[in-house]
């Protein structure tokens, strides 16, 4: 054979040797980049670990132990040991046994003795309305001890109400539902089952009603002004612009509350606000703006309305003024050229400039509590309430929990519909 057939023969086995050196070589750089980006990856993470820890202390654990208070209430388990253990036989129809009321009679003993008897009522009372008296009533009488025990409980209708033990008895669990229940206006009844409460009762359902329709129409007021206000900054020159977005940030220099205390004295039956529609005609007799409904939207939309401008000038600064000319110039008309060729470059903007007033919206409190009426207070008003007034923590934690659930739903909403790669705040 001759050499040149055998350098023929032999060129297919040497590029396979080049060809597994190239490929090995390949794979040697992948490692070597993929080792370097981990360790780049790494060092970013110990720059952010203080920062990742503090915000794990400070927000992410309180905020984690608030809430778990919704689902874990050790109140009434812990105050009424004997009575857990006697009810633990018990189906929950009609009323237990002697040893039951004997059983919670020297618990409440016991609590008088530990001064923890009115916790025990007060947590009571907030399962069931009106326990708070009757808890302190017979403790009183029990610590009379001038009649036996099981006789001071069977002489209290209330501790031989059909409704009373079944109360008594879901308080033994310590992990429970009854607190998101009543956040919504529902209740277990006598068959295990969950029902609507009394209409008499139901008062949290109308509340997150009330909440969002206040937020959506803030939200839509701040987004028929901040439109046309952001495509206006967007269009005049860069001094007039920087003048203009001056005067909308102004108001961030001053505190949510000294611009709510400004709107209340402007909102007054005998404020500007009354007057300038007197003179404009507009009105012909004077308004009471204080204490309602449209005057708590006009001073929310006031205050919020830099959030929503702010996100939709953002995008608009970006549009080249080129785009709609040749749209014009294609023979578009000006609502079609903006139909279909502005709007869906500054709709992002448009999602999150009202994505974030309509949540902000949602946890406003020191506004309602100023301007709006007794039937204007929103969910935050309650949540403070139970937190700073009835000391009803786990309350606050439910009603905060399906804030926070209708709140993270519509991010997920926005996220499905837009994406967060397209977020666009500032």
């Amino acid at each position: 054979m001759s050499a040149l057939e055998h350098t023929k023969l032999d060129r297919p086995r040497a590029s396979r040797d080049w060809s597994a050196a190239d490929s090995g070589t390949a794979r040697s750089v992948a490692a070597a980049l993929r080792r370097a980006d981990l360790g780049d990856r790494l060092r970013s993470l110990a720059l952010a670990a203080p920062l990742l820890v503090l915000l794990a202390l400070s927000f992410g654990i309180p905020i984690v132990l608030l809430l778990s208070r919704a689902v874990y209430d050790p109140t009434i388990a812990d105050a009424l040991p004997q009575t857990s253990q006697a009810l633990a036989g018990w189906n929950g129809t009609g009323l237990p046994d002697d040893a039951a009321f004997l059983a919670l009679a020297a618990d409440l003993r016991s609590n008088q003795a530990k001064g923890t008897a009115y916790e025990l009522a007060k947590s009571l009372n907030a399962r069931l309305p009106g326990a708070r008296s009757q808890v302190l009533k017979t403790v009183r009488q029990l610590e009379a001890a001038d009649r036996p025990p099981l006789e001071v409980m069977k002489a209290v209708p209330f501790w031989s109400a059909p409704g009373t033990w079944p109360v008594i008895e879901s308080g033994t669990h310590s992990v429970t539902s009854f607190y998101l229940l009543s956040a919504l206006d529902l209740r277990w009844n006598a068959d295990g089952g969950i029902e609507r409460v009394p209409p008499e009762q139901a008062i949290f359902l109308q509340v997150f009603m009330r909440t969002f329709f206040v937020a959506a129409a803030v939200t839509l007021a701040t987004l028929i002004l901040g439109f046309p206000l952001a495509y206006l900054i967007a269009s005049v020159p860069k001094g007039l612009a920087a003048i203009l977005i001056v005067a909308v940030l102004l108001p961030f220099w001053t505190s949510i509350l000294v611009r709510t205390a400004a709107w209340t004295v402007l909102l007054q039956k005998f404020g500007l606000v009354n007057d300038l529609l007197l003179w404009l005609g507009v009105a012909d007799d004077r308004l009471e703006l204080m204490y309602s409904r449209i005057g708590l939207i006009i001073a929310m939309t006031h205050i919020q309305l830099p959030f929503t401008l702010l996100p939709i000038y953002s995008v608009m600064r970006t549009i080249q003024p080129s785009q709609m000319k040749a749209a014009y110039s294609l023979g578009a008309k000006p609502f079609t050229a903006f139909r279909r060729v502005y709007l869906p470059q500054v709709f992002p903007g448009v999602m999150a400039g009202c994505l974030l007033t309509f949540i902000l919206c949602l946890g406003y409190y020191i506004t309602p509590a100023l301007i709006g009426g007794a039937s204007d207070q929103l969910i935050s008003n309650f949540i403070a309430s139970y937190v700073n007034v009835e000391l009803n923590w786990e309350m606050a934690a439910a009603l905060s929990f399906i804030l926070l659930v209708f709140t993270l739903a519509l991010f997920g909403i926005f996220a499905r519909i837009l994406g967060l790669d397209r977020l666009k705040l500032v």
